[in-house]
Order: C-alpha cells, then sequence, then structure tokens
C-alpha cells in the first residue's frame, strides 16, 4: 500500500462574489484566471483535496490477518469515544480563555468534568481491556496528551494516580502514547484509521502528532520486504 499522490484541497469562494458571464468555451489567458466580480486573479494551479489511494490488504498469514481485522473492530469502536474526548477538550479549552474569574474558571472546569464522566462512565464499562488501551491511545493522538496528565489537570494529580493504579488492575496503562512510526500496532490502527476517514464509516479528525501517514506506510513497507 502506497501514497500514489496528494493534493491540496480547493477553497471555494462565495458564488455572491462570481460575475455573471455567459456559458463559452475558455481561452488560454481565462483558463488561468478566477473571475470576480469587477477584477480577476491570475492562478498557477488549483489546490484539491488531499487524496490517499489505498492498496489492498496483504497478509503473511491468517493470524496476521486475524489480528488486523480483531484491531480494526475494536478502532472502530473506540474511535468515536476518542473524538469526543478531543473535541470536549477543545471546547473547554476555547471557553477557558475567555473566562477571568479563577472561581469561575474552576467552577467551569467542574462543570465539564461532570458531563464528561456521566457522558463517558456507561459505555466504558463496556469495553475489553483492549478496547481501553486502544482509547487511551487515541486520546493522545488526537489531544498530544495523555490520559494521566488530563486527568491530572482536570482533577488533580492524587486523582490521576489513582486513576492509573486502578487501571493497572486491568493491565490498562493511562500513561500510554501513540507511536505509529516506531510502534507497528500504532501504525495498524492509523491504517484502519485512514481507510474508515476514506469510506466514510469514520468522521475524520486529523492527529496534533507530527507524522505523516504516506512516510509511514512506505516505512512499514519496506522493513516488512527486508524481513521477507
Amino acid at each position: 500500500m502506497q501514497l500514489l499522490y496528494r493534493c491540496n484541497f480547493i477553497l471555494l469562494l462565495p458564488l455572491g462574489l462570481f460575475a455573471q458571464v455567459p456559458d463559452q468555451p475558455l481561452d488560454s489567458v481565462q483558463e488561468k484566471m478566477i473571475i470576480i466580480e469587477g477584477d480577476s486573479i491570475a492562478r498557477s494551479s488549483i489546490e484539491l483535496q488531499e487524496v490517499y489511494l489505498f492498496g489492498r490488504l496483504k497478509f503473511d498469514s491468517y493470524e496476521d490477518k486475524l489480528r488486523y481485522y480483531v484491531l480494526r473492530r475494536k478502532t472502530l469502536k473506540v474511535y468515536p469515544y476518542a473524538k469526543m474526548a478531543s473535541d470536549r477538550l477543545l471546547s473547554l479549552n476555547e471557553r477557558l480563555t475567555n473566562i477571568k474569574s479563577k472561581r469561575k474558571r474552576k467552577k467551569y472546569t467542574k462543570m465539564v468534568q461532570r458531563y464528561i464522566e456521566e457522558e463517558f462512565s456507561a459505555e466504558l464499562k463496556k469495553l475489553t481491556r483492549t478496547e481501553g488501551q486502544i482509547l487511551v491511545k487515541l486520546i493522545y493522538r488526537q489531544t498530544g496528551e495523555t490520559a494521566f496528565d488530563l486527568v491530572k489537570e482536570l482533577r488533580s494529580g492524587w486523582r490521576a494516580f489513582w486513576y492509573q493504579n486502578t487501571a493497572k488492575l486491568f493491565k490498562i496503562s493511562i500513561k500510554e502514547e501513540y507511536h505509529p512510526e516506531t510502534v507497528h500496532e500504532d501504525y495498524l490502527i492509523e491504517d484502519i484509521l485512514q481507510r474508515a476517514f476514506a469510506s466514510g464509516k469514520l468522521e475524520k479528525q486529523e492527529s496534533v502528532l507530527d507524522y505523516d501517514y504516506a512516510s509511514l506506510t512506505n516505512k512499514w513497507n519496506a522493513a516488512k520486504k527486508k524481513v521477507n
């Protein structure tokens, strides 16, 4: 699976800005112009949306195939929770920047904490250990912070410590990070997400982490060829 080409996103200007021009074939000059009411702007290129063409999935063994599809099922299940956590955190941070009173900031933070806990608690209890660990990784993908650090920031160091030790009982580390550039399972998770975004199975949310999926794919494919 390799990236065949990449394009940029096309910028659509409001319809009201375009002049009404009669339908006619564009000549070589007009083809290089964007016509706007009262003026025209020269352009050298048209920016299009970034596109990935995915290769067919290939596996070295039935066990590898089974592992991928089990991982896909779990990833598709927990990703919406990670996205929701990221959206809530972004909303919280944006709101806090507009609240000057320390007392009001604390009050609002606690309100969001309760809301998130109530919103998540019932569903998260249904997750298996591996699903919970994938969720922790995806929260890091979406926020750039571990679940431990987020709890520490929103609640307290003691609460975060308690959560971490409770999670350990279920063999889940809320300090887990997400590194698709060095951890193969994390790359597989990223591959699953990118394919789901492209097919519309999941609503896309860019990772805040600094990595390029196409480069990762080339890297892991090259590593696989060396082994084989």
